[in-house]
């Protein structure tokens, strides 16, 4: 359940041309998903969408989309590796201040990280500020480049608010990450190329001590397995600089050569802070994404009357006063039923679809386990072996409004023989809610009349 198929999904229930009968067939055949509406929808729109034309709008705005998105991912990895070079260069006579590399690939990812989470908790706003102040969000301007008759279709779909949020956060997550990659590749290429000289310093009044503290705070995730990647505290003392001119203390100059071992150090901080809990809040932005989805599902025009029509049954027929009043003439046929029971052992459908055949004894109240379509396009090898695998009770389908033909004589003759009982049950169209016309039931208890069969009964 991604994008695309929520989108084909509005198509489809824009130029709905599914009869309710078949609604109602697709949902017996799929009871399992009643309790689950969503998901329900989109396994409907999945076996529909061979109907929509190519591309249709949910690929064409997901892989416009999907490009703007790479594009400012790329971008983001570009920008990402020029911060990491800015924030290592090495000129040879100062030492790089790891302060600021620590802040850019633990603090700020920690911060923006918080107000992600704060965004997430406020996605159900239309107007979200901690949203729209995203960079992702400002993809959208950028479909203004589009072609005009994807913009006309893109303008034209009103999204729910709530997906339009979670696109941005998600997509947001996507470029952080990358931009984050971008500084951990600057990291790694100017360590392997360059020899540089690592050391901290600040205006706040901070003792290698409480650095040390911060540290080893900022470490817990690995000082247990990985404590070379711990800056000592005799690492700490050794590398603190102050700005007192252009020379550098004779103390630092002296330890130059371990100077260099803080990259292991940064190198897990960015893995850590800025890579892996980036990608466990781009993971969480997917999966909230996906809920978002499935919510807005229920959201689109039509799909409540969807739902309605795959779940209810269309009537629920009964015996009705003329049917308990109605008294057989003379010549009428004799063996006649008001009321179907509620189980037999097998459905027929003259010229009439298995699906069909489901919706219509469901409609009924009847249950059975097995659905066959006889006649019609049906060869008379078939229908033979239709009859050799009946048994029981069958409960017998016909298009009321269809007068009986010999070829269905024929096979009722020989259905007989090899079942128990069988009831013929004259239906009329299904959008006249399969009533039927009195007068159309009366040919065919004419017919049955003339064909005399004992186990043979009617329905009127």
């Amino acid at each position: 359940m991604n994008l695309t198929s929520y989108l084909n999904l509005y198509e489809l229930l824009e130029n709905n041309r599914s009869s309710r009968e078949k609604n109602r067939a697709f949902g017996l055949a799929h009871v399992a998903l009643k309790d689950d509406s969503p998901e329900q929808l989109y396994v409907w729109q999945n076996e529909h969408k061979k109907r929509l034309s190519s591309p249709t709008m949910g690929n064409t705005f997901s892989s416009y989309l999907y490009g703007v998105t790479l594009t400012l991912s790329i971008i983001a990895l570009v920008l990402g590796m020029l911060s990491g070079f800015a924030l290592l260069s090495y000129s040879g006579h100062e030492p790089v201040n790891v302060v600021y590399f620590i802040a850019m690939v633990v603090f700020f990812p920690l911060l923006t990280m918080a107000l992600a989470l704060l965004s997430m908790l406020r996605a159900n706003a239309t107007r979200s500020l901690l949203v729209h102040i995203s960079p992702a969000f400002w993809m959208e301007k950028l479909l203004s480049f589009l072609p005009n008759t994807i913009q006309d279709k893109i303008k034209s779909f009103k999204m729910n608010p709530l997906l339009l949020n979670w696109i941005a956060i998600k997509r947001s997550q996507v470029i952080a990450l990358f931009f984050s990659l971008g500084l951990f590749l600057a990291l790694i290429g100017m360590v392997v190329t360059k020899d540089i000289a690592f050391a901290w310093s600040t205006t706040l009044h901070v003792t290698p001590e409480a650095f040390h503290q911060i540290l080893e705070t900022i470490a817990f995730a690995w000082k247990s397995w990985l404590p070379s990647a711990v800056p000592s505290l005799e690492l700490i003392e050794q590398s603190q600089y102050f700005r007192l001119g252009d020379k550098l203390s004779e103390e630092m100059i002296s330890n130059a050569s371990k100077l260099g071992e803080w990259w292991k150090f940064l190198a897990m901080a960015t893995l850590v802070y800025a890579i892996f809990l980036r990608f466990l809040m781009f993971l969480l932005a997917s999966f909230g994404l996906h809920s978002a989805i499935k919510k807005s599902f229920l959201t689109l025009p039509g799909a409540r009357k969807l739902l309605t029509e795959m779940n209810e049954p269309l009537i629920s027929t009964r015996a009705d006063n003329d049917e308990k009043m109605f008294v057989p003439h003379s010549d009428s046929y004799e063996q006649i039923i008001h009321k179907v029971k509620g189980t037999y052992d097998i459905v027929h459908g003259w010229a009439i679809s298995r699906d069909n055949l489901v919706v219509l004894s469901d409609s009924m109240g009847v249950i059975a386990s097995q659905f066959f379509e006889v006649g019609g396009a049906n060869s008379f090898d078939e229908d033979n072996k239709i009859i050799a695998k009946s048994s029981g009770e069958v409960l017998f389908f016909v298009k009321g409004w269809e007068p009986p033909t010999m070829d269905f004589i024929d096979y009722l003759q020989s259905l007989s023989t090899q079942v128990d009982k069988v009831i013929v049950v004259p239906v009329g169209t299904a959008e006249e809610n399969y009533e039927i016309e009195t007068e159309d039931v009366d040919v065919w208890d004419r017919k049955l009349t003339q064909l005399n069969g004992e186990n043979v009964w009617l329905k009127r």
